[in-house]
């Protein structure tokens, strides 16, 4: 781990990177990559989770408030800080791989035999979450905009659009 840490701080303040931080535009591409990342992630500051937070039945919205920041904690500090730490330690990062194909080369590495089904496991809650997480919320918004008669057509787009997302490419999703 000492390495790594040595590995992550030195790459960071390499004459490349040091031009390129001080560069304005490149900052600005990188903020933009950062924060679609940081999106596609948990959402914080999106604002979408309210919608599902706001819906719950609960006597206390302390409690309710604490499970709504235990899912950022979580998928950001834990989750992406071990994604990270593994893809720099097996070295993966060297490869030029980007995406879940990243994730699973470095898990793969890492802990062999079962690193791909850990990233697999991963990819398929992670996915599943997501679709009815922003089915719930889409849901939400189409009511709340077109009342409940709009809800069974959102209900049949939503089903045609999955499978065209699923196989689309991963550099026009990310635009």
């Amino acid at each position: 781990v000492p390495g790594m840490l040595l590995t992550i701080f030195r790459s960071a303040f390499t004459p490349a990177a040091e031009i390129s931080g001080f560069a304005g535009g490149t900052f600005i591409f990188m903020l933009t990559w950062g924060v679609k990342r940081g999106l596609f992630s948990n959402e914080a500051g999106q604002g979408s989770a309210p919608i599902a937070h706001a819906a719950a039945k609960t006597d206390s919205p302390v409690r309710q408030g604490l499970v709504a920041m235990m899912g950022t904690f979580i998928d950001t500090i834990i989750i992406c800080t071990i994604t990270g730490l593994t893809i720099v330690v097996s070295g993966a990062y060297l490869s030029g791989e980007s995406g879940a194909a990243l994730s699973m080369l470095a898990f793969s590495t890492a802990l062999p035999y079962i690193g791909e089904y850990v990233v697999t496991l991963g990819l398929v809650v992670f996915a599943f979450t997501t679709l009815v997480g922003w089915s719930f919320y889409g849901e939400k918004s189409v009511y709340f905009l077109f009342g409940h008669k709009a809800i069974i057509p959102f209900r049949l787009l939503w089903i045609v659009v999955i499978p065209v997302g699923s196989v689309m490419d991963l550099k026009f999703i990310w635009l």
